[in-house]
């Protein structure tokens, strides 16, 4: 199936490791152009490495995008490196930040808050506006299944919901301009230094209670499951994902639907 997006150029936040990373490569052996964003310099370094390094026009941004300012020093930074026009979009930035209390502190709601829903938002509106204009764009925000039921933090849980209805809401906005945002809803994927490889080596009879009572599929999710189906959602072929909320997550859920 051929993706129809080489030559495009993707925005990928939460980049270094697990989904970001698996994420940003899938785009990349599609053709598309990645701007690889997270913390750690070293995760960068070696996902534009494997990429294919700057002589494919990939280009790694180390950056904590959570501090105020940060997002729109990112969008300068990018203008500063004569990246072209951003066509895609991909929010993977995102966690509980270890915020397990339900009653914690209204900052602590606000830093769940930053990291999870506005920082998305902020980019989105200095962004999406020229994607309108040009009347092509793609919007995927990697959201959660614990936006449609309980599964974990009370604040991770609420704040995934918040950003999975912005992401129906506002797809509606712009999609009569060519723009398609969507949001994908993962479930347990195995990362390397993960939560569940983590479990795995000091939990592992709580790995295969979970797998057997939650994974229907009776496995954990593999990180370029999720990015292979983002990139499709990046592509000419999503044309009709308007507001579109997907859960990915081998049977985890136990919802009749996601949106």
């Amino acid at each position: 199936m051929e993706l129809k997006m080489a030559g495009r150029s993707a925005l990928v936040t939460g980049a270094g490791r697990g989904l970001g990373r698996a994420i940003s490569e899938c785009l990349a052996r599609e053709g598309v152009k990645v701007a690889a964003v997270s913390r750690t310099r070293s995760d960068v370094v070696s996902l534009v490495e494997s990429m294919g390094g700057a002589a494919a026009g990939h280009i790694g941004v180390p950056m904590d995008l959570v501090p105020d300012g940060a997002p729109e020093q990112l969008v300068k930074d990018l203008a500063q490196y004569d990246f072209g026009p951003i066509d895609i979009i991909v929010h993977n930035m995102g966690g509980t930040l270890d915020i397990t209390d339900p009653y914690c502190s209204i900052g602590d709601w606000r830093r769940v808050y930053r990291f999870n829903f506005e920082v998305a938002v902020a980019l989105n509106r200095m962004l999406v506006p020229d994607m309108q204009g040009r009347h092509w764009g793609r919007v995927v925000h990697v959201s959660s299944i614990s936006a449609m039921e309980n599964h974990g933090p009370v604040t991770y849980c609420a704040i995934k919901a918040a950003l999975t209805a912005y992401t129906r809401s506002f797809g509606g906005v712009v999609a009569p301009d060519g723009v398609v945002v969507s949001a994908i809803l993962p479930g347990a994927v195995f990362t390397e230094d993960g939560y569940w490889d983590e479990a795995s080596l000091n939990r592992p009879e709580h790995v295969k209670k979970f797998l057997s009572e939650r994974q229907r599929i009776g496995r954990f999710g593999r990180p370029e499951e999720i990015g292979n189906y983002v990139a499709f959602l990046c592509s000419e072929l999503a044309s009709f994902n308007t507001g579109s909320i997907i859960p990915i997550d081998g049977g985890q859920g136990r919802g009749f639907f996601g949106q």
